[in-house]
C-alpha cells in the first residue's frame, strides 16, 4: 500500500522499529512533521550534518505553519581538538536548547550526528548556574558580578555580544546566552528598580521586562572549586610539565583560553549526553545507515587524535573520554520508539513523487510552457513558495505573464484548508514535492538554483580571498597571519619525527628568528596578509602582547569609523530624495533574456540598487545616477 506523508506511522510502542521509504527530499520534512505532530511527546530528529539540521528545521516550521514546537542542539561547528572556541552565538543556542528541553513535552529536537555522540554538561549545571532576576528583587552588584565571571561572562566597557557583562553605577548591562536582545537592570539603592532590553548597537531600550534568566556563559564553570577539580584532574590525566602547558596557566588564573571546550571532561564530576535531557518516551526518526555515518565520523576523530596527542604544551583527551562509544548511543536509541527514514527493510512506501521538469526556458517564445503545461494538467492544488517577499513579487509577475494567477496565503495550514487550485507564500523550501493530495513547487525549481556564498553563523559572508585553501598558494618568505600569534613569514613545509611517526608542519618564522610548527590539519588557522604592501609587512614577535595590541588598535579605528559613518548616513536619511517607478514589465523581459547566470554578489546588489530607486530616501550609490537616467528616458 502506497501512502501520503501526511499521514506517517510510526511504531506503537517503545523499542520498536519502522522504516519509511520513497520519501523524496521534499517530503521528508513533511512526514517527519505529521509524525511529531501525532506522537504525544518529543520526536528526536537525527540528521547527518549541521546543514541538514538547519534545512530540516526551515521546513518543520513550514509544515507546521509554526505549530509544532522546534528546536535545535547546534554543532559546535569546529573540529575535534580544535585549538578556538566555538562562535559564541552557537553556544547560546546550546544552552537554551538544553536549559529548555526539560519543559518541553511535544515538538522535534533536530540533532546532527556528531553532538548525539558528544558529551554535554549535566542538567544540574544548568540549575545550579543559571540566575534569577526580577523587579523588585534585591541585588548585590559586587556578588553579582562574581556571579557573572564564575559563569564565564566577560566584564567590558559596552556591552555588544553575548556572554559579556558591564557595570557603571547603578546600571548593569548583561547580554545573556539565549537571549535574542542585551537587558540592563537600573538599580535603587540594593533593589532592581527595572529590566530593560535594549539595542547593543545604539544602546536605545527596547522594552520593559518584569524577569529574566541568565544562563551560565560557557559549558563549564569557572568556580574556585571548578578551577581546582581542572588542576587535580590534568595532573592525574597527564604527564606533562605544566609550566609549558598556556591553557592549564589560563584555568588556573580563571580565564576561558581558546579550545578549553575539548577539556570538558576537567571542570565536572561526571558528563551527560543528549539521552539525558530527553523525557520518556520519545520517538526517533533516524537516517539510514546511521552506523556508518558514526562509524565515518570515529575514523575522523581517531586520526585527529593521533596526530595530535603528542603535543607536550597542549595535550589532548582521548576520544572516549568526549563522544560517547557507538554501542551506548545505540541502546539508548533502542530504548524509543524507532523510524528508519530509507530504511532497506520492514518499511512502508510512500506515494511521494519529485516534480517534473518545471524550470524557466529563457529561450523560449513562452519561457514558463513547461509550469503552465503541469499547472493545467495537475489534479491536485499547487502551492508556489518564494524565499522572500521581494521575490514573491518576482514570482507572481513571471506566473501572471504566463497566464497563472495564484491566491496570497498565509500558510502550508491555511494553503490546506482552502480550495483555491493556486496558491502562493513565502517559504524556505528549496525542493519541492508531487503527493496525492498536493504540489509544492519551489522558485528555485522555476528559476533554477542560485550559486551559494559561503556565510559565516553571524551572517556575514567570509572573505574566499583571504583563506589558504592549498599549500601551492603560498610562496617562501610570504608574509601570512596566524589567527592566534599574528604576522609572520612562511619558509616552507616540512615533517618532523614525533613518536616516531612523520608529521607534516608549516614553518612560520617571526621576530628574532622564532619558529613556529602549524600542523597541515590546522591550515585553516593561517590566512593571507592582507596589507596593501606585503615587503613592508610588519613582524611579530612570539609570545608577547604586540598581535593582541594591533587588534586592540583595528578594533577602536573600526569604532571611530563605524561612528563617523552612522553620523553621515544619520544626516543621509534626514533628507529627502526621489522615488522612481520601476518599469515591471520591461525589466522583467530583459531578466528573461539574459543569458548568464547572476552571482549572489550581483543578485544583492541588483536588488539593492532597485530599492534605492523606488525608495524616496537619499543614496549614494553610483549606479543611481546612471539607472535612474535610463529608467526616465524609458
Amino acid at each position: 500500500m502506497m501512502l501520503d506523508p501526511d499521514t506517517p506511522p510510526y511504531p506503537e510502542r517503545a523499542g520498536e522499529r519502522t522504516g519509511w521509504g520513497g520519501l523524496i527530499d521534499g517530503a521528508r520534512g513533511l512526514a517527519t512533521c505529521r509524525a511529531a505532530e501525532r506522537h504525544n511527546g518529543l520526536t528526536l530528529a537525527v540528521v547527518a550534518d549541521p546543514a541538514a539540521a538547519y534545512r530540516l528545521c526551515r521546513e518543520l516550521e513550514f509544515f507546521s505553519s509554526g505549530r509544532l514546537h522546534v528546536v535545535t542542539l547546534p554543532d559546535w561547528e569546529t573540529l575535534p581538538y580544535d585549538a578556538f572556541s566555538p562562535h559564541p552565538d552557537i553556544v547560546s543556542d546550546r544552552l537554551r536548547t538544553l536549559h529548555r528541553l526539560p519543559a518541553i513535552t511535544r515538538g522535534v529536537l533536530v540533532v546532527p550526528v556528531r553532538t548525539l555522540l558528544q558529551r554535554l554538561a549535566p542538567p544540574s549545571f544548568l540549575a545550579a548556574h543559571s540566575l534569577l532576576l526580577a523587579v523588585g528583587s534585591r541585588f548585590d552588584a559586587h556578588t553579582y558580578r562574581s556571579q557573572l565571571e564564575q559563569s564565564g561572562y566577560r566584564c567590558v566597557e559596552t556591552v555588544s555580544e553575548r556572554g559579556e557583562f558591564a557595570v557603571r553605577g547603578s546600571l548593569v548591562d548583561v547580554y545573556p546566552m539565549g537571549a535574542p536582545r542585551p537587558y540592563r537592570i537600573d538599580l535603587f539603592d540594593d533593589v532592581i528598580a527595572s529590566l530593560r532590553t535594549f539595542d547593543p548597537d545604539n544602546q536605545r531600550t527596547i522594552d520593559q521586562i518584569d524577569a529574566v534568566e541568565v544562563l551560565p556563559a560557557k559549558e563549564f564553570p569557572l568556580t574556585a572549586d571548578a578551577i581546582a577539580r581542572f588542576r587535580n584532574r590534568w595532573h592525574a590525566t597527564f604527564d606533562v610539565d605544566v609550566r609549558r602547558c598556556p591553557m592549564y596557566q589560563d584555568v588556573s588564573q580563571g580565564m576561558a583560553p581558546s579550545g578549553i571546550e575539548y577539556y570538558l571532561p576537567l571542570f565536572h564530576d561526571r558528563l551527560a549526553s543528549v539521552f539525558d535531557y530527553l523525557p520518556q518516551d520519545c520517538l526517533a526518526i533516524l537516517p539510514n545507515r546511521l552506523d556508518d555515518a558514526i562509524d565515518a565520523f570515529r575514523r575522523d576523530l581517531k586520526h585527529r587524535y593521533e596526530s595530535l596527542r603528542h603535543d607536550i604544551e597542549r595535550p589532548i583527551l582521548t576520544p572516549d573520554a568526549l563522544y560517547l562509544p557507538t554501542d551506548l548511543v545505540f541502546s539508548e536509541l533502542n530504548k524509543m520508539r524507532q523510524v528508519v527514514i530509507d530504511a532497506t527493510q520492514h518499511r512502508v512506501e510512500f506515494d511521494s513523487q519529485p516534480l517534473p521538469d518545471v524550470a524557466v526556458n529563457h529561450r523560449a517564445h513562452q519561457p514558463g510552457e513547461r509550469l503552465v503545461a503541469f499547472a493545467q494538467a495537475a489534479a491536485v492544488p499547487i502551492l508556489f513558495t518564494a524565499e522572500t517577499a521581494g521575490r514573491r513579487e518576482v514570482l507572481a509577475e513571471f506566473l501572471a505573464r504566463a497566464g497563472l494567477r495564484p491566491v496570497e496565503t498565509a500558510d502550508f495550514a491555511t494553503f490546506r484548508a482552502g480550495d483555491a487550485p493556486l496558491s502562493m507564500c513565502v517559504a524556505p523550501i528549496d525542493c519541492g514535492v508531487l503527493t496525492p493530495a498536493f504540489a509544492l513547487i519551489s522558485e528555485t525549481q522555476i528559476f533554477g538554483a542560485r550559486a551559494e556564498e559561503q556565510v559565516r553563523r553571524d551572517g556575514r559572508a567570509v572573505d574566499a580571498d583571504q583563506i589558504i585553501r592549498n599549500l601551492t598558494e603560498l610562496t617562501i618568505g610570504a608574509p601570512v597571519v596566524h589567527i592566534e600569534h599574528g604576522v609572520g613569514r612562511y619558509r616552507g613545509l616540512g615533517t618532523l619525527a614525533i613518536d616516531n611517526a612523520l608529521t607534516e608542519f608549516l614553518t612560520i618564522e617571526y621576530a628574532d628568528a622564532a619558529k613556529l610548527y602549524v600542523p597541515v590539519t590546522a591550515l585553516h588557522l593561517i590566512s593571507r596578509y592582507g596589507g596593501a604592501d606585503e615587503a613592508h609587512a610588519p613582524l611579530h614577535r612570539l609570545g608577547s602582547d604586540q598581535w593582541d595590541k594591533a587588534k586592540r588598535r583595528a578594533a577602536e579605528k573600526i569604532h571611530d569609523v563605524a561612528a563617523e559613518l552612522l553620523n553621515i548616513y544619520a544626516h543621509r536619511e534626514a533628507r529627502g530624495g526621489e522615488a522612481l517607478k520601476i518599469p515591471t514589465s520591461e525589466y522583467q523581459h530583459f531578466i528573461d533574456q539574459f543569458p548568464f547566470e547572476v552571482t549572489p554578489d550581483q543578485r544583492r546588489a541588483i536588488d539593492e540598487v532597485i530599492a534605492d530607486l523606488t525608495s524616496p530616501k537619499s543614496t549614494d550609490r553610483v549606479p543611481k545616477a546612471v539607472f535612474g537616467e535610463r529608467l526616465h528616458r524609458n
